[in-house]
C-alpha cells in the first residue's frame, strides 16, 4: 500500500460502519492519522473515535477543536455521516423529515463550517462530501433522502468555488446501491411494501445496476481516497459517480 496520506490529519464523520469505516481503514493503511466522529464507537486499529452527534453543532465544534488542539490542523475531511429513509411524502412524519435533514444536510454543513476555517488558514485541504446516485436522478419513495443529496451536490459546487482561491478542494462521491447497513434497511422496507421475499428483493437490487451487482464499501472508499489525494490536484467541485453504471442508463 502506498503512503500518499503520510503526515495527513483526517476527519471522517460516520466512520464506524459501511463506507465510512472502509475509508477510515484505507486512510490509515496509507499513512493518515484518522479521527472518526460518530455516535457509535466501533473499534478500528489506528483510528481515534470521538463520540459525536452530527445533528448537534456544539458537539461538532467540540470534536473538531479537540482534533486541532492535538494535531494543529485538519488536512482531509470526508463528511460521510448519513441515514436513509424509504418513504413517500405522505408517509413521512415531521420528526422523520427533521431527522434526515439534520443528519444528512445540517450535519454536513456544520462539519464544513468548523473544518474549513483551518484549511483556509493553512491554504490547503481536501474535502469529500457523501452524495448518492440521487444527486443525479430521482427514485420512488425517496423524496426526503433525495432532497438532502441533491442539496449536497449543490453545496459541493458552491463551496468548491468559494474555497478554490484558498487552496482547498471540495468534491462529492455518489455511490449507487452499496452493501451496507443502510441498503439492508431499505431492502427490508421494500420487502414489506412489495410483499416480495428477501432473496427476490436482493436479486432485484443487484439487477438494478448495469454491472449486475451492488457495490462494496471498499470500492467506494477507493474513490473517496482518490478524491482526497493529491493525485487529482486540478479537480474540485466535481460530482463523481461510483454506481455500477446506474445513472448512465
Amino acid at each position: 500500500m502506498s503512503s500518499r496520506f503520510a503526515d495527513n490529519i483526517a476527519i471522517v464523520t460516520g466512520g464506524t460502519a459501511g463506507i465510512g469505516r472502509a475509508t477510515c481503514q484505507q486512510l490509515v493503511a496509507e499513512g493518515a492519522t484518522v479521527y472518526n466522529l460518530d455516535l457509535q464507537a466501533g473499534e478500528q486499529e489506528g483510528v481515534t473515535h470521538l463520540a459525536c452527534d452530527v445533528r448537534d453543532y456544539g458537539q461538532i465544534q467540540a470534536a473538531v477543536a479537540q482534533v486541532v488542539k492535538k494535531e494543529g490542523r485538519v488536512d482531509l475531511l470526508f463528511a460521510n455521516a448519513g441515514i436513509h429513509l424509504f418513504a413517500g411524502i405522505e408517509d413521512t412524519s415531521p420528526e422523520q423529515f427533521e431527522n434526515v435533514l439534520s443528519i444528512n444536510l445540517k450535519g454536513t454543513f456544520y462539519t464544513l463550517k468548523e473544518v474549513l476555517p483551518y484549511m483556509r488558514a493553512a491554504k490547503k485541504g481536501s474535502v469529500v462530501l457523501m452524495g448518492s446516485d440521487q444527486c443525479w436522478v430521482g427514485k420512488g419513495q425517496s423524496s426526503v433522502y433525495g432532497l438532502t443529496k441533491g442539496a449536497i451536490a449543490q453545496l459541493t459546487k458552491s463551496t468548491a468555488i468559494d474555497y478554490a482561491p484558498h487552496g482547498v478542494r471540495v468534491n462529492c462521491v455518489c455511490p449507487g446501491s452499496t452493501q451496507t447497513a443502510l441498503i439492508d434497511g431499505a431492502m427490508v422496507t421494500f420487502q414489506k411494501l412489495s410483499g416480495k421475499g428477501p432473496e427476490e428483493v436482493e436479486e432485484m437490487f443487484h439487477a438494478f445496476q448495469p454491472m449486475g451487482r451492488m457495490g462494496k464499501p471498499e470500492e467506494i472508499a477507493a474513490v473517496v481516497c482518490f478524491l482526497l489525494s493529491p493525485e487529482n490536484s486540478f479537480m474540485t467541485g466535481s460530482i463523481v459517480s461510483s454506481d455500477g453504471g446506474y445513472v448512465a442508463q
